[in-house]
């Protein structure tokens, strides 16, 4: 069994990039995100009506955090700090030493390297500080942009299933990626 304990909170540096903490200051931006269609399309949960289910999404990562639960970093420019985006591991298996990744980016700074950028520090802190021996993506298989990180970081497609996930309405199909801490090492 895994044991995970993010104590003291984790600060990832990259080039243009750091990954912070989440802040309540953080609440107007998650809500700008969050009720964004176009950063919206293939996260498959309802839009954000108001700041308060903002307020209530930092609680959340904030919790999970503080019970070694998951992670999320704010993904903020390193000369500002200004949040950008999300990034994180919002699913551990501690059993199976597997963590699955979500992330999102707001489209006024994507096609510009700064995900890879974060997606490459989590990672590193993923396989060797947490030691995890897998992590995976699970995603809208119409996603270009989230399958072409995944696979630019070594992700291998494991599955698609069809029809396995409803939401708004329909039933959507998910296809599943994976890196495993072997592939990472020699750099895949």
């Amino acid at each position: 069994m895994l044991t995970i304990d993010f104590q003291p909170f984790p600060i990832l540096k990259a080039e243009r990039v750091v990954l912070r903490q989440v802040r309540d200051s953080d609440a107007a931006f998650v809500f700008d995100m969050r009720s964004n269609p176009e950063v919206m399309k293939y996260v498959d949960k309802p839009l954000m009506k108001s700041i308060a289910e903002a307020e209530e999404f930092v609680t959340r990562v904030t919790f999970a955090f503080e019970q070694n639960l998951g992670i999320t970093w704010a993904v903020a420019l390193r000369e500002s700090e200004q949040m950008i985006g999300t990034i994180g591991f919002w699913r551990i298996d501690n059993f199976n030493h597997r963590a699955e990744v979500g992330y999102t980016l707001h489209p006024d700074f994507q096609g510009k390297g700064l995900m890879q950028e974060a997606f490459r520090k989590m990672l590193d802190y993923g396989f060797e500080k947490l030691h995890f021996h897998s992590v995976e993506g699970n995603v809208n298989p119409d996603n270009a942009q989230s399958i072409g990180l995944l696979e630019r970081n070594g992700f291998v497609r494991e599955a698609l299933f069809r029809e396995n996930y409803y939401f708004d309405g329909l039933f959507l199909d998910s296809a599943i990626y994976s890196l495993l801490r072997s592939a990472y090492a020699i750099g895949l």
